[in-house]
């Protein structure tokens, strides 16, 4: 590290040990971090809010409070906590690792980036925030929030994802080689609170001086992204098929999008203009009844489309054996853990 690299770090470190975020999975200074708590929350925080996280992850404690007891739950019923979080094949992946580290590591994490990459669930960026911010390895930590920061403070014109390489090659410069955990945090910090995206505050900065965009005063110009693509639309038909108090619900395949999760029986979900004609749905439906259809429409918007989707109800005149189905009570039913894209679907049905 050069004299000027050096002083960002030390500048920073010195504002996190003020300003410093106090979150549930993040040890208290002074406290060893329980790399337990790292994994859980990283996973948990890939693509999803600090706010959004913080239930879950006390939840989840509260259910598994160690790395053994998550590998000895029921994926059906880490999935079912797992509801509404989104991106449901982390939580496959977290019961999977947590199998394997209990398996295969005596019931703790590895140390090393190689040895945390190879684990289901965890990538280059999350090895390096689990070895750094629970073992201190001066790994280069670098999420969307570090991405902005470091993306202003060296002016990186480089266009998002070929910014990438060279935003990780500057992070690394000012990496220290220690309290390396801590200057992750302390950079996720400042992205999170100071260096945001619209209308960052520079003047509470405390590496302003050193950042070159801050000087140039383009400070939201950077990162540079593309121009974000339409997501297209997606229209289906699902279906409340009930029988003496019980709803038909589907156990959906493991693998794909929402994969082992709970849902309704719905028509493929396919891209089109218009919705599923009757003729359509009905051969698609789970049985053969009388269907009504619901007002409204559900809207849910995934990664890479909008779902919308209409609801037709019908009775069943007995609990019929459908592949793949399950009858739940109707007064359980906020109790199944069915995703959020679900959840708006069943609300047509009041």
């Amino acid at each position: 590290m050069t004299k000027s690299t050096r002083a960002i770090s030390s500048t920073l470190l010195a504002w996190y040990d003020r300003k410093r975020r106090s979150l549930p999975w993040r040890a208290e200074a002074g406290q060893s971090p329980d790399p337990y708590h790292v994994w859980l929350s990283e996973i948990m925080l890939q693509q999803t809010t600090v706010a959004t996280v913080k239930a879950y992850f006390i939840k989840f404690l509260s259910l598994w409070p160690t790395v053994g007891a998550l590998a000895a739950a029921p994926q059906e019923q880490v999935l079912k906590e797992w509801a509404g979080l989104g991106y449901y094949a982390r939580a496959r992946n977290l019961h999977k690792c947590a199998g394997i580290v209990v398996r295969e590591h005596g019931g703790h994490f590895p140390q090393t980036e190689q040895a945390l990459r190879a684990l289901p669930g965890i990538g280059d960026y999350t090895a390096a925030a689990i070895a750094a911010i629970a073992y201190g390895v001066p790994a280069v930590v670098v999420d969307s929030n570090v991405e902005r920061v470091v993306s202003r403070l060296f002016r990186i014109s480089d266009m998002l994802p070929v910014a990438k390489k060279p935003i990780k090659a500057a992070t690394a410069t000012i990496t220290p080689t220690k309290r390396a955990g801590d200057f992750a945090q302390a950079m996720m910090d400042l992205g999170a609170n100071v260096c945001t995206p619209r209308a960052p505050k520079c003047t509470a900065c405390p590496i302003a001086p050193n950042c070159a965009a801050t000087k140039a005063g383009d400070m939201e110009t950077y990162p540079v992204k593309q121009p974000k693509k339409l997501r297209p639309t997606r229209r289906a038909i699902s279906f409340w098929l009930i029988h003496d108090n019980h709803i038909l619900l589907e156990r959906r395949a493991d693998k794909g999008l929402l994969g082992g999760m709970p849902g309704l029986f719905s028509t493929p979900w396919i891209e089109r203009t218009d919705f599923p004609a009757a003729t359509e749905w009905n051969a698609a439906a789970p049985t053969h009844t009388v269907w009504a259809m619901a007002n409204g429409t559900a809207k849910h918007t995934f990664t890479h489309f909008h779902l919308e989707t209409r609801l037709v109800i019908g009775e069943a005149p007995m609990r019929l054996n459908v592949e793949n189905g399950f009858w739940a009570p109707l007064q359980n039913i906020a109790e199944i853990g069915l995703p959020t894209a679900f959840t708006k679907i069943a609300r047509l049905a009041e």
